[in-house]
């Protein structure tokens, strides 16, 4: 008797036991930081947060439509909206005191120019100058780890707020960033940049003197991708690319190699290269030095 008594009570606390296992493994598991090694970028976890409820004013809704400002739209991230207005990513995190750089809403409206930066005349107008060919001398370089933005639903969005003039003093000397022959023209609509051939691990370099502002895949359709700021004017992207070879906020020299060249979000290995003039895609062609 005794013994079936501590059989019964042995079950019992098995039976408990297993209870409180199946309970425990129903809870839901934090998905990990996904890290896809060196030369791409640490995706951050994606923020899943309810709509904006109607009639609620976003965050700069006061400011849309403004000289300096830019409403966010469906599909929008930080990297894209710093590409399109030729501003650095984080800059526009900083001017904006943002809190949590991983999330923006549709609606919000954001600061896309310094603070300090004077809004531009109504008939202002900006005019291109020739540019010099310059010099290749390749150099070596570091690793990346950057991040990208994502978005929720909510309220209509406005257009980008027009930039100032540029500079005569921002224009540049620009170079070849590789030596492959071009297999794809600029088209505003359908291909904002050209593209080149070349084959996989080929140098690619620094189009000018500048600065990284972005260095990872976190922008669809470029696979890895490099983005310099070169002056207040203009912008440069590498896109495709097999290895990134440089980290953001690195200062490069025109001719240096910052990346090799892939197939990265693309069905064959080529380098697609762009020139933004103050965020507007610009015809590389028509900067570069003749060949």
């Amino acid at each position: 008797m005794v013994g079936m008594r501590v059989r019964v009570c042995l079950s019992g606390s098995l039976l408990l036991a297993g209870m409180l296992l199946a309970g425990c493994s129903s809870r839901p598991q934090l998905a990990p930081v996904e890290d896809r090694g060196a030369g791409l970028s640490r995706q951050a976890p994606m923020a899943v947060l309810p709509a904006a409820v109607p009639g609620t004013v976003l965050p700069g809704a006061e400011n849309a439509g403004k000289p300096g400002y830019y409403t966010v739209k469906p599909g929008d991230t930080l990297i894209r909206i710093g590409l399109e207005n030729g501003q650095n990513w984080r800059d526009i995190v900083r001017w904006n005191s943002l809190d949590n750089p991983n999330v923006i809403e549709v609606g919000q409206v954001l600061r896309v120019v310094p603070p300090t930066a004077a809004a531009p005349p109504a008939n202002a107008v900006a005019v291109a100058r020739p540019v010099v060919p310059g010099n290749v001398t390749p150099n070596a370089a570091t690793s990346t780890l950057p991040a990208s933005a994502a978005v929720r639903p909510a309220s209509p969005s406005a257009p980008a707020a027009a930039a100032a003039p540029a500079s005569a003093d921002d224009e540049v000397a620009w170079i070849w960033p590789v030596r492959g022959s071009l297999i794809a023209g600029f088209d505003e609509v359908r291909n904002k940049g050209i593209d080149l051939a070349g084959q996989a691990g080929e140098p690619v370099v620094a189009s000018a003197d500048g600065r990284v502002v972005y260095a990872g895949s976190g922008l669809r359709g470029y696979g890895n991708l490099i983005i310099l700021k070169h002056n207040n004017t203009y912008l440069t992207a590498y896109a495709h690319n097999q290895t990134l070879l440089v980290k953001e906020d690195q200062s490069v020299r025109k001719g240096q190699k910052i990346a090799e060249m892939g197939s990265s979000d693309t069905d064959r290995v080529k380098l697609h290269f762009e020139i933004r003039r103050q965020g507007k895609p610009v015809d590389p062609a028509r900067y570069l030095p003749p060949r």
